[in-house]
């Protein structure tokens, strides 16, 4: 972890758009990571930092930075339901089926989680219903091991454009 990238993790988790402002520079490596590997952006969009996770991404960090686990901040969004994030890191090119090390999804994540609603966004986006993770689980079985049966329901009735 470099000096200055505490600082950055710290304003982000907190949503201080003007602290993130002082402190970025041209040189600054946004998606560098903490002792963790969670970069700024990661940090801002699950403590649900909307203005900072726009800046950050205004500024150059990559939507599609992992941490050590292969979390992203898509991933985060999801598994906390936010939308609105969701959507802003959609919209900036976050890869909705990107699987963490251990195969998950964005939208396995969701359907666990019972984000139903992030699941009807992450469908109408075209995230993928058909990949499975090291266990050879589906979305399908994700939801119903965790009893979501709205979420199954939204999965079924899911026509692609």
């Amino acid at each position: 972890m470099t000096n200055t990238i505490q600082p950055i993790i710290n304003a982000a988790r907190t949503g201080d758009v003007d602290a993130l402002q002082n402190l970025i520079t041209a040189d600054t490596n946004l998606n560098a990571t903490d002792e963790k590997g969670y970069t700024p952006l990661i940090i801002a969009c699950y403590s649900n930092r909307l203005e900072a996770a726009r800046y950050l991404m205004q500024a150059g960090a990559d939507p599609n930075a992992a941490d050590f686990g292969g979390n992203t901040a898509l991933m985060g969004a999801c598994f906390k339901g936010y939308p609105e994030i969701a959507t802003l890191l959609i919209e900036n090119g976050a890869d909705l089926n990107r699987q963490h090390g251990n195969g998950g999804t964005a939208l396995m994540f969701a359907a666990m989680f019972g984000r139903n609603t992030m699941i009807e966004l992450l469908l109408k986006h075209g995230a993928d219903i058909t990949l499975l993770d090291n266990r050879g689980m589906s979305v399908f079985d994700l939801a119903a091991q965790q009893g979501n049966e709205d979420g199954i329901a939204i999965l079924e009735n899911y026509q692609p454009a």
